[in-house]
């Protein structure tokens, strides 16, 4: 019979009384002449968490200590384990000596020693120990393992201190080291080396990056990284704090290698802040020494960097916005002093419901473009733009089911331009516009449960510019989709805003089913009095008549994704074409995306453009996981970006390797081919416990 041992608490009066008192549970308990207290039999010990599994238990009143017959183990509160054959401990289970013992971190790492001692509750010294994570079969060597004279786990620390020791693999020795400080699995934060990875490039050969962290109180850290090969010398740098408010991220890198002649460098800043009164406050500091520093290193893509800073106030009713932004463009065909390089804006926003109905919304904005030449014309031209509008919205429905929309409003803006003749230096324009939409919703509902819905959407709007013609800096961009076919102006910006007479009809069809896949599918033309010049032919807007659009996407529960849009003309002619193809599941990540652009030299694209690119992660097992990426121009018939990353990883190992090419090149980059690999031994690594499948144990 299994006795509640309140014995122990009455041979033991001062930790009876103490807040947290011992508890043991036996199959048989008795004391002795010598009163010592003898537990058998399935015993189990308690005390502030921790617990004690063992066959005997003797406690010795005179000399305050347990002595334990094996099998043991002890799991303490924070998930430490403990396991020997025999042991003597204080009754809190604190201190004391155990006899073959071993240590088991974070159900992960486990170290074996002739003895292990506990000391102040805090500290387990291991002798003649032997270290490793992977799974260890009788007879045969574990995979890799650290043999140490000594180790010391600080439990508090979470820090394991190896001396003497001997890295093995299959019972190899690698290598040795006399002493070394590795964090236990438990741990998320710690200074010390991070995982090497090697690197090679045909431009910079076969090079070593060996990261280290080192944090900085609880809410900052750094990671320094020096990289180093035959062809350079870079030391990069990752910052990193949070603050109750934010956080904000500093990366960097400073290089001398042979690919140019001066000292290269790059900076990227980020912050993230919010205030009182729903204010936010976003920046950013993208620099780099030359255009192909970031690609050669592999630090980023981009080709144009921008550098901003964003204040942010959204209210149910309002919405004030003020940034600026500096450009530096990487292009070869293009300068800094023709983008232009700084721009600035300020607006505010905000909504009302007048007495008589519908909303009313009004906005007034500041804008400046500016560059660095004072040349005439595009290159040296100068910018700013202070405008005010208003619009009235209001829905009806009719009786048979109508929706009608009816908008009105007046916007007016003043331009200053500076350094170029083309345009007055001072001009207003005003553009009173107004506009009708009708949507017609028919709806049903199948006896299978599936929804249908389709609208049939037509509009007739109508605007004028009365005044001067501004230059065009933010509009340059503009196309044809679902989203704006029913705007009062489809231009990208506010320079630039549509006039004259125009109808737009389209049809929308949603159909939701009931097994969980939807999809839609949208239609629709744009129709005008005058054609529009300032529209590309590629935009997919010019002359009276618009292309047809036609955009589509359907969502199928087990996750798979088709989206896809369309510009063509009358003669069935594509201008634009877009597509995306996604599958996802628990093993699998397909993505496939094509695009289609006429050439178009009013938007700087003589040759035509047709490109896609391929995405795919897979978790081939349990062990092995693959990942793939692939880009390919069709219309220049060449390759621009391949990749192939392959992993391997069990309960104590983890094993990366990557090939990557990129084709494109310029007069500042070229082609480039790079190689990966970087290894880690799970159960060291602060903030990496999870591990893959266990090795199996063949008889």
């Amino acid at each position: 019979m299994r006795i509640l041992a309140l014995l122990l608490m009455l041979l033991l009066p001062n930790l009876a009384m103490s807040q947290g008192a011992a508890s043991l549970v036996a199959d048989n308990v008795t004391i002795n002449e010598d009163r010592q207290l003898i537990a058998n039999g399935n015993i189990e010990v308690f005390y502030q968490g921790s617990s004690l599994r063992a066959s005997q238990i003797t406690y010795d009143q005179a000399s305050d200590r347990l002595t334990i017959t094996g099998p043991i183990v002890i799991q303490a509160a924070d998930g430490t384990i403990l396991t020997a054959d025999t042991a003597t401990l204080d009754p809190q289970l604190q201190n004391g000596i155990l006899q073959s013992a071993r240590l088991v971190l974070a159900q992960q790492l486990q170290v074996a020693a002739n003895q292990i001692n506990r000391q102040e509750g805090r500290y387990t010294q291991l002798y003649r120990t032997t270290a490793s994570s992977c799974n260890v079969c009788s007879g045969q060597a574990p995979l890799w393992s650290i043999r140490a004279e000594r180790v010391v786990h600080d439990q508090l620390e979470k820090q394991l201190y190896f001396e003497n020791a001997t890295f093995l693999i299959r019972d190899i020795p690698i290598f040795w080291v006399p002493r070394m400080r590795l964090p236990d699995p438990t741990l998320q934060r710690s200074a010390g080396l991070l995982i090497p990875k090697q690197r090679n490039t045909s431009q910079l050969g076969s090079g070593v990056k060996l990261p280290y962290f080192i944090p900085l109180g609880d809410h900052a850290d750094v990671t320094l990284t020096p990289y180093l090969s035959p062809e350079t010398r870079t030391l990069e740098l990752i910052y990193r704090q949070a603050f109750a408010n934010g956080d904000l991220r500093i990366e960097g890198a400073g290089t001398d290698d042979t690919l140019v002649e001066d000292n290269r460098s790059y900076i990227f800043v980020n912050g993230n802040f919010d205030f009182a009164n729903s204010y936010q406050l976003r920046f950013d500091i993208e620099a780099t020494s030359d255009p192909a520093y970031l690609l050669d290193y592999d630090y980023s893509d981009k080709d144009r960097l921008d550098s901003a800073i964003d204040i942010l106030s959204v209210t149910d009713t309002t919405m004030t916005q003020a940034n600026l932004t500096y450009y530096q463009t990487l292009r070869d065909d293009e300068s800094n002093a023709s983008l232009p390089p700084i721009v600035a804006e300020l607006s505010y926003d905000g909504r009302i419901n007048p007495g008589f109905g519908g909303t009313l919304s009004y906005k007034g904005d500041l804008d400046t473009a500016y560059r660095y030449s004072n040349q005439d014309g595009d290159i040296g031209r100068d910018v700013t733009r202070a405008g005010a509008s208003g619009m009235w919205q209001r829905n009806w429905i009719t009786s048979d089911g109508i929706v009608v929309t009816t908008q009105t409003g007046l916007r007016a803006d003043i331009y200053d331009v500076r350094d170029d003749q083309a345009f007055a230096q001072r001009d207003l324009r005003v553009v009173p516009e107004a506009a009708v939409t009708l949507r017609w919703p028919w709806a049903m509902t199948t006896d299978a449960g599936t929804s249908h819905l389709i609208e049939p959407t037509i509009q007739i709007a109508t605007s004028r510019a009365l005044g001067g013609t501004p230059p065009i800096e933010d509009s340059t961009r503009n196309e044809l989709d679902q989203g704006n076919l029913f705007s009062l102006s489809r231009f990208s910006g506010d320079d630039a805003v549509e006039t004259g007479t125009r109808a737009a009809w389209g049809v929308t069809w949603t159909r939701i089913g009931s097994s969980g896949t939807d999809s839609t599918l949208s239609f629709g033309r744009i129709y005008r009095q005058d054609a529009d010049t300032r529209f590309t032919p590629s935009s997919g807007l010019d002359g009276e008549q618009s292309d047809w659009l036609i955009a589509g996407q359907m969502r199928i529960p087990d996750g798979f994704v088709l989206d896809g849009r369309a510009l063509f003309d009358d003669q069935f002619e594509v201008n634009r074409a877009a597509g995306l193809l996604r599958w996802q599941n628990n093993d699998i990540s397909l993505s496939a995306a094509y695009i289609w652009q006429s050439d178009d030299v009013a938007e700087n694209q003589p040759e035509s453009l047709s490109e896609w690119s391929f995405d795919g992660d897979f978790q081939l097992n349990d062990a092995w996981s693959l990942g793939m990426e692939a880009r390919y121009d069709v219309a220049a018939d060449s390759p621009v970006r391949a990749g192939l990353g392959l992993e391997w990883r069990n309960e104590c190992v983890t094993i990366d390797v990557s090939v990557s090419r990129r084709y494109t090149s310029s007069s500042t980059v070229d082609p480039t081919t790079s190689y990966g690999i970087s290894g880690s031994i799970n159960g060291f690594s602060a903030g990496r416990s999870r591990g893959g499948p266990a090795a199996s144990c063949n008889n």
